[in-house]
Protein backbone atom coordinates (compact mmCIF):
# COMPACT_ATOMS: atom_id res chain seq x y z
CA UNK A 1 0.00 0.00 0.00
CA UNK A 2 1.43 3.37 -1.03
CA UNK A 3 2.23 6.12 1.45
CA UNK A 4 -0.43 8.48 0.07
CA UNK A 5 -3.15 5.86 0.51
CA UNK A 6 -2.12 5.09 4.09
CA UNK A 7 -2.14 8.79 4.98
CA UNK A 8 -5.48 9.28 3.25
CA UNK A 9 -7.00 6.55 5.40
CA UNK A 10 -5.48 7.86 8.63
CA UNK A 11 -6.61 11.41 7.96
CA UNK A 12 -10.10 10.16 7.11
CA UNK A 13 -10.25 8.52 10.55
CA UNK A 14 -9.14 11.74 12.21
CA UNK A 15 -11.62 13.83 10.21
CA UNK A 16 -14.41 11.60 11.51
CA UNK A 17 -13.26 12.19 15.10
CA UNK A 18 -11.84 8.69 15.52
CA UNK A 19 -8.62 7.61 17.19
CA UNK A 20 -5.95 5.96 15.07
CA UNK A 21 -4.99 2.56 16.46
CA UNK A 22 -1.73 0.81 15.66
CA UNK A 23 -1.83 -2.83 16.73
CA UNK A 24 1.36 -4.70 17.49
CA UNK A 25 0.91 -8.17 15.97
CA UNK A 26 3.54 -10.90 15.74
CA UNK A 27 1.22 -13.85 15.09
CA UNK A 28 -1.40 -14.46 12.45
CA UNK A 29 -4.30 -14.96 14.84
CA UNK A 30 -3.53 -11.64 16.58
CA UNK A 31 -3.24 -9.75 13.28
CA UNK A 32 -6.42 -11.31 11.90
CA UNK A 33 -8.43 -10.33 14.96
CA UNK A 34 -6.84 -6.88 15.17
CA UNK A 35 -7.93 -6.12 11.63
CA UNK A 36 -11.45 -7.39 12.31
CA UNK A 37 -11.49 -5.16 15.40
CA UNK A 38 -10.76 -2.11 13.27
CA UNK A 39 -7.01 -1.53 13.65
CA UNK A 40 -5.72 1.17 11.32
CA UNK A 41 -2.18 -0.22 11.25
CA UNK A 42 -0.80 -3.71 11.84
CA UNK A 43 2.72 -3.34 13.27
CA UNK A 44 5.22 -6.19 13.40
CA UNK A 45 7.81 -6.00 16.17
CA UNK A 46 10.58 -8.53 16.79
CA UNK A 47 9.75 -8.27 20.50
CA UNK A 48 6.35 -9.77 19.77
CA UNK A 49 8.06 -13.16 19.84
CA UNK A 50 8.85 -12.75 23.53
CA UNK A 51 5.26 -11.74 24.29
CA UNK A 52 3.83 -14.75 22.47
CA UNK A 53 6.29 -16.92 24.41
CA UNK A 54 4.76 -15.65 27.66
CA UNK A 55 7.76 -13.48 28.48
CA UNK A 56 8.15 -9.80 29.15
CA UNK A 57 8.82 -7.61 26.12
CA UNK A 58 12.41 -8.04 24.95
CA UNK A 59 14.39 -8.71 21.79
CA UNK A 60 15.27 -12.37 21.43
CA UNK A 61 17.82 -13.08 18.74
CA UNK A 62 18.55 -11.00 15.64
CA UNK A 63 15.79 -8.42 15.31
CA UNK A 64 15.58 -7.63 11.60
CA UNK A 65 15.54 -11.23 10.30
CA UNK A 66 12.93 -12.14 12.92
CA UNK A 67 10.67 -9.28 11.82
CA UNK A 68 11.17 -10.11 8.14
CA UNK A 69 10.11 -13.68 8.85
CA UNK A 70 6.80 -12.49 10.32
CA UNK A 71 5.52 -11.02 7.08
CA UNK A 72 4.31 -14.18 5.35
CA UNK A 73 2.24 -15.32 8.33
CA UNK A 74 0.77 -11.87 8.96
CA UNK A 75 0.04 -10.94 5.34
CA UNK A 76 -1.65 -14.29 4.78
CA UNK A 77 -4.55 -13.32 7.06
CA UNK A 78 -4.60 -9.50 6.80
CA UNK A 79 -6.85 -8.42 3.97
CA UNK A 80 -6.81 -4.63 3.73
CA UNK A 81 -4.77 -3.02 6.52
CA UNK A 82 -1.26 -1.57 6.10
CA UNK A 83 1.42 -3.82 7.58
CA UNK A 84 4.23 -1.84 9.21
CA UNK A 85 7.60 -3.34 10.15
CA UNK A 86 9.94 -2.41 12.94
CA UNK A 87 13.41 -1.84 11.46
CA UNK A 88 16.44 -1.90 13.73
CA UNK A 89 18.57 0.81 12.14
CA UNK A 90 21.50 0.10 14.46
CA UNK A 91 22.09 -3.38 13.09
CA UNK A 92 25.84 -3.97 12.94
CA UNK A 93 25.47 -6.83 10.47
CA UNK A 94 24.35 -4.42 7.72
CA UNK A 95 25.83 -0.93 7.63
CA UNK A 96 24.13 -0.04 4.33
CA UNK A 97 20.74 1.41 5.37
CA UNK A 98 19.45 1.33 1.80
CA UNK A 99 20.10 -2.39 1.69
CA UNK A 100 18.18 -2.84 4.95
CA UNK A 101 15.24 -0.85 3.60
CA UNK A 102 15.30 -2.80 0.31
CA UNK A 103 15.04 -6.12 2.18
CA UNK A 104 11.90 -5.01 4.00
CA UNK A 105 10.32 -3.39 0.95
CA UNK A 106 11.00 -6.48 -1.16
CA UNK A 107 9.39 -8.63 1.52
CA UNK A 108 6.18 -6.65 1.05
CA UNK A 109 5.82 -4.39 4.10
CA UNK A 110 3.86 -1.18 3.55
CA UNK A 111 5.73 1.09 5.97
CA UNK A 112 8.26 1.18 8.77
CA UNK A 113 8.98 2.33 12.32
CA UNK A 114 12.34 2.70 14.11
CA UNK A 115 12.22 -0.37 16.31
CA UNK A 116 14.05 -1.62 18.28
CA UNK A 117 15.09 1.91 19.14
CA UNK A 118 18.00 3.30 21.15
CA UNK A 119 16.10 6.54 21.65
CA UNK A 120 15.44 5.78 25.30
CA UNK A 121 19.15 5.20 25.93
CA UNK A 122 20.07 8.63 24.63
CA UNK A 123 17.10 10.19 26.41
CA UNK A 124 18.20 9.03 29.85
CA UNK A 125 22.00 8.78 29.64
CA UNK A 126 24.76 11.05 28.38
CA UNK A 127 26.99 7.97 28.37
CA UNK A 128 25.11 6.49 25.42
CA UNK A 129 25.16 9.83 23.58
CA UNK A 130 28.96 9.83 23.80
CA UNK A 131 29.24 6.13 23.00
CA UNK A 132 27.14 6.39 19.85
CA UNK A 133 29.06 9.50 18.80
CA UNK A 134 32.31 7.54 19.11
CA UNK A 135 30.92 4.70 17.01
CA UNK A 136 29.67 7.16 14.40
CA UNK A 137 33.10 8.76 14.19
CA UNK A 138 34.82 5.39 13.73
CA UNK A 139 32.33 4.25 11.06
CA UNK A 140 32.03 7.54 9.25
CA UNK A 141 28.23 7.34 9.32
CA UNK A 142 25.44 8.16 11.79
CA UNK A 143 24.90 5.80 14.72
CA UNK A 144 22.58 5.66 17.68
CA UNK A 145 19.39 7.70 17.47
CA UNK A 146 20.96 9.74 14.65
CA UNK A 147 20.96 6.59 12.52
CA UNK A 148 17.26 6.10 13.21
CA UNK A 149 16.66 9.68 12.08
CA UNK A 150 18.64 8.90 8.93
CA UNK A 151 16.47 5.83 8.37
CA UNK A 152 13.34 7.97 8.44
CA UNK A 153 14.93 10.58 6.17
CA UNK A 154 15.69 7.95 3.55
CA UNK A 155 12.21 6.49 3.78
CA UNK A 156 10.71 9.92 3.14
CA UNK A 157 13.05 10.45 0.17
CA UNK A 158 11.66 7.22 -1.28
CA UNK A 159 8.07 8.23 -0.50
CA UNK A 160 7.59 5.29 1.88
CA UNK A 161 5.25 5.59 4.88
CA UNK A 162 7.14 6.01 8.15
CA UNK A 163 6.49 6.13 11.87
CA UNK A 164 8.84 6.77 14.76
CA UNK A 165 9.16 6.15 18.46
CA UNK A 166 10.52 9.16 20.35
CA UNK A 167 11.14 9.79 24.03
CA UNK A 168 11.58 13.57 24.20
CA UNK A 169 10.40 16.74 22.47
CA UNK A 170 13.87 17.14 20.97
CA UNK A 171 13.77 13.69 19.39
CA UNK A 172 10.26 14.37 18.10
CA UNK A 173 11.45 17.58 16.48
CA UNK A 174 14.35 15.82 14.77
CA UNK A 175 12.04 13.20 13.30
CA UNK A 176 9.53 15.83 12.16
CA UNK A 177 12.33 17.74 10.45
CA UNK A 178 13.18 14.77 8.22
CA UNK A 179 9.54 14.19 7.26
CA UNK A 180 8.23 11.35 9.39
CA UNK A 181 4.51 10.73 8.85
CA UNK A 182 3.52 9.58 12.34
CA UNK A 183 5.22 10.38 15.64
CA UNK A 184 4.59 8.03 18.54
CA UNK A 185 5.31 9.50 21.97
CA UNK A 186 6.83 6.63 23.97
CA UNK A 187 6.32 7.03 27.72
CA UNK A 188 7.93 3.78 28.88
CA UNK A 189 7.41 0.04 28.87
CA UNK A 190 3.76 -0.98 29.14
CA UNK A 191 2.43 -1.69 32.61
CA UNK A 192 -0.40 -4.09 33.34
CA UNK A 193 -1.10 -7.76 32.87
CA UNK A 194 0.96 -10.54 34.38
CA UNK A 195 4.43 -9.20 33.60
CA UNK A 196 4.11 -5.50 32.85
CA UNK A 197 6.79 -2.89 33.42
CA UNK A 198 6.73 -0.40 36.30
CA UNK A 199 5.14 2.81 35.00
CA UNK A 200 5.27 6.49 35.89
CA UNK A 201 2.10 7.95 37.45
CA UNK A 202 -0.66 8.75 34.97
CA UNK A 203 -0.37 12.52 35.36
CA UNK A 204 3.34 12.42 34.62
CA UNK A 205 2.86 10.17 31.58
CA UNK A 206 0.17 12.48 30.20
CA UNK A 207 2.42 15.49 30.63
CA UNK A 208 5.36 13.72 28.98
CA UNK A 209 3.24 12.57 26.03
CA UNK A 210 1.90 16.08 25.42
CA UNK A 211 5.36 17.66 25.57
CA UNK A 212 6.75 15.09 23.12
CA UNK A 213 3.91 15.63 20.67
CA UNK A 214 4.26 19.40 20.89
CA UNK A 215 7.94 18.99 20.01
CA UNK A 216 6.86 17.44 16.71
CA UNK A 217 4.04 19.91 16.04
CA UNK A 218 6.39 22.87 16.59
CA UNK A 219 8.21 21.68 13.47
CA UNK A 220 5.31 20.27 11.45
CA UNK A 221 1.76 21.08 12.62
CA UNK A 222 0.38 18.43 10.25
CA UNK A 223 2.33 15.44 11.53
CA UNK A 224 0.12 12.77 13.14
CA UNK A 225 0.96 12.14 16.81
CA UNK A 226 0.08 9.02 18.79
CA UNK A 227 1.10 7.71 22.22
CA UNK A 228 2.39 4.41 23.53
CA UNK A 229 3.31 2.59 26.71
CA UNK A 230 3.59 3.41 30.38
CA UNK A 231 0.27 3.36 32.25
CA UNK A 232 -1.72 3.15 29.00
CA UNK A 233 -2.18 -0.60 29.07
CA UNK A 234 -5.89 -1.23 28.44
CA UNK A 235 -8.63 0.55 26.47
CA UNK A 236 -10.07 2.35 29.49
CA UNK A 237 -6.63 3.76 30.26
CA UNK A 238 -6.61 5.75 27.03
CA UNK A 239 -9.73 7.73 27.95
CA UNK A 240 -7.54 10.15 29.93
CA UNK A 241 -5.10 10.30 27.03
CA UNK A 242 -7.75 11.78 24.75
CA UNK A 243 -9.31 13.95 27.45
CA UNK A 244 -6.10 15.51 28.72
CA UNK A 245 -3.72 15.50 25.74
CA UNK A 246 -3.97 16.17 22.02
CA UNK A 247 -3.02 12.59 21.09
CA UNK A 248 -4.64 11.46 17.86
CA UNK A 249 -4.48 7.79 18.67
CA UNK A 250 -2.60 4.98 20.35
CA UNK A 251 -0.11 2.26 19.49
CA UNK A 252 -0.42 -0.92 21.52
CA UNK A 253 1.93 -3.88 21.59
CA UNK A 254 1.61 -5.60 24.97
CA UNK A 255 -1.81 -3.92 25.08
CA UNK A 256 -2.88 -5.83 21.97
CA UNK A 257 -1.04 -9.14 21.88
CA UNK A 258 -0.16 -9.91 25.50
CA UNK A 259 -2.64 -8.53 28.03
CA UNK A 260 -5.82 -9.43 26.06
CA UNK A 261 -4.52 -12.97 25.49
CA UNK A 262 -3.65 -13.38 29.17
CA UNK A 263 -7.12 -12.28 30.22
CA UNK A 264 -9.04 -14.23 27.57
CA UNK A 265 -7.25 -17.54 28.10
CA UNK A 266 -7.48 -17.39 31.89
CA UNK A 267 -11.15 -16.46 31.68
CA UNK A 268 -11.95 -19.24 29.21
CA UNK A 269 -10.18 -21.95 31.20
CA UNK A 270 -11.80 -20.77 34.43
CA UNK A 271 -15.20 -20.86 32.73
CA UNK A 272 -14.64 -24.42 31.52
CA UNK A 273 -13.53 -25.42 35.03
CA UNK A 274 -16.68 -23.97 36.58
CA UNK A 275 -18.87 -26.76 35.19
CA UNK A 276 -19.54 -29.76 37.40
CA UNK A 277 -19.59 -33.27 35.98
CA UNK A 278 -22.43 -35.71 36.51
CA UNK A 279 -21.62 -38.51 38.92
CA UNK A 280 -21.67 -42.02 37.45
Amino acid sequence: MKRDEILRRLNKTLAAGGAIIGAGCSAGIVAKCAELGGADLIICYSTGKSRIMGLRTEVIGHSNPRTLDMYEEISNVVQDTPIIAGIEANDQTTYDLNLVIDRFVDQGFDGFINFPTVGNHEHVSDFFVREYANIAASLGQPWGFAREVELIRRLRERDIFSMCYVFSPEQAARMAEVGVDVVCAHVGGTAGGLIGFPADPLAEALEDAQRIMEGAWDVNPDVICLAHGGPFAEPQDTAALYERTDAQGFVGASSIERIPIEKAVMSAVQAFKNHKIRQR
